[in-house]
């Protein structure tokens, strides 16, 4: 019965809480504990949250997108270039009416769900339990309103690619940073990932497409999504 009682303690999801806001964060840590979860470790802002999760290496990071000495979406940035597999959930207050906007920043800097603190906290340990579990980490809400902006973008052909191509799904997203003029170092910020690592992209994707530069690689692409296939 011991061993049987310790394994379930250790299997406990474990969090860091990033909110610089302390009533904020105790109303969090307390329903987390209410559910059984375990708070290892809160941060009163952002850079307090990546030194606490690189020190601790929790199951997830509660992370509040507003936060002083470094934002929630800049910390959250860090932490996955650091830690790239490392779960986190982005909060922010109900009634902001750039929510949809914020939810676009949090998870291209590699958040891995987004709610709203004050509207769906008591769904936070389901949401995490499902988290870890390789669920989905976004309310309704905002789930329509991401689907609203994707219907408003611009009809050009970035963002678009082939079923059938030599490209990964990575390699056509560095392919569209590649259109915007975007430096290996940008394109490593944009998709949380090292600069030898779009290196790398950069060389596949010119060898596969059989060109010499990023211009001629951007322009193959182009081709290949009017056409719908390989170059």
């Amino acid at each position: 019965m011991g061993p049987l009682a310790s394994e379930t303690r250790d299997a406990r999801l474990r969090a860091v809480i990033a909110d610089d806001d302390p009533y904020a964060r105790k109303m969090i840590k307390d329903v987390m504990e209410q559910a059984g979860l375990i708070v290892i470790a809160e941060a009163r802002n952002g850079r307090e949250a990546v030194e606490l999760t690189l020190q601790h290496h929790p199951d997830v990071v509660v992370m509040d997108i507003v936060m002083p000495d470094l934002d929630g979406i800049m910390a959250t940035r860090q932490i996955r270039r650091a830690l790239p597999a490392q779960l986190i959930i982005a909060l922010t207050g109900a009634g902001a009416g750039d929510d949809d906007e914020l939810v676009l920043l949090a998870l291209r800097a590699g958040a891995s769900g987004f709610l709203s603190k004050d509207l769906e906290i008591e769904a936070l340990p389901r949401t995490l339990e499902g988290l870890r579990l390789g669920q989905a980490a976004i309310s309704r809400t905002m789930t329509l309103a991401l689907i609203e902006r994707l219907r408003q973008a611009p009809t050009d052909s970035s963002g678009m690619r082939p079923v059938k191509s030599p490209l990964t799904a990575r390699e056509w997203e560095v392919i569209d940073l590649l259109k915007a003029s975007k430096t290996n170092d940008e394109i490593a910020d944009e998709l949380v990932l090292s600069p030898e690592t779009v290196r790398s992209h950069v060389r596949h994707i010119l060898r596969k497409l059989k060109v010499g530069s990023r211009q001629e690689a951007v322009a193959v692409a182009d081709e290949m999504r009017h056409a719908g296939g390989s170059p």
